[in-house]
């Protein structure tokens, strides 16, 4: 066998979604027929990290959404987004994108709940946010004529990068940019 350390790396690196210690002993114990310690794999996975951070590496190993993926490192990312804006068409439209922020915060929440917040329809906007599996239905409300409750999935915590939801930008996050050109403050300056 070759070394525990090259085995979770080419683990990881294969797999299509972040890979959970779980997965990676599980399927470790299997192809060698041993018991392998998350202990030992956990240390394996700390090593990888720690050679993939030179700068000689444009990519490196993120835990995320209950696993582990390698990404490429955030100085790249310019030159990615790029290439992304050049070869891709779909991008969640500004509706989209509206509903599944109050879904993010709210979850899980119903239909009528982002409706009331957005004030207006939002079958479409939760349709496409469903097929594209960026949010999921999580149950039933206990409220009159039981609507369905929706959350967001692993896939919207892969897409947007965070490990959990305690990782969403706080509301103290968001600042209001002052004294931008052509305010109503500046414009009354003059």
């Amino acid at each position: 066998m070759d070394s525990l350390q090259q085995q979770v790396e080419v683990l990881i690196f294969t797999s299509e979604q972040p890979i959970s210690l779980e997965e990676l002993k599980q399927t470790l114990d299997i192809a060698f027929e041993t018991d392998f310690k998350e202990a030992v794999i956990l240390e394996s996975i700390e090593a990888i990290k720690k050679r993939f951070s030179a700068d000689i590496f444009s990519f490196e190993i993120i835990e995320l959404a209950g696993g582990f993926q390698f990404l490429s490192k955030p100085s790249y990312h310019h030159a990615i987004g790029t290439l992304l804006k050049l070869t891709t068409k779909k991008r969640l439209s500004q509706a989209a994108l509206e509903t599944l922020s109050i879904i993010a915060y709210k979850q899980p929440t119903t239909k009528t709940e982002v409706e009331q917040i957005r004030g207006v329809n939002c079958d479409y906007a939760i349709q496409k946010l469903l097929e594209k599996e960026l949010v999921e239905i999580k149950g039933r409300a206990e409220t009159p004529g039981r609507p369905l409750t929706y959350g967001t999935s692993e896939k919207f915590m892969h897409y947007f990068g965070i490990k959990n939801l305690n990782d969403l930008p706080k509301l103290k996050d968001f600042k209001e940019v002052e004294e931008q050109i052509g305010s109503e403050q500046n414009s009354n300056e003059k």
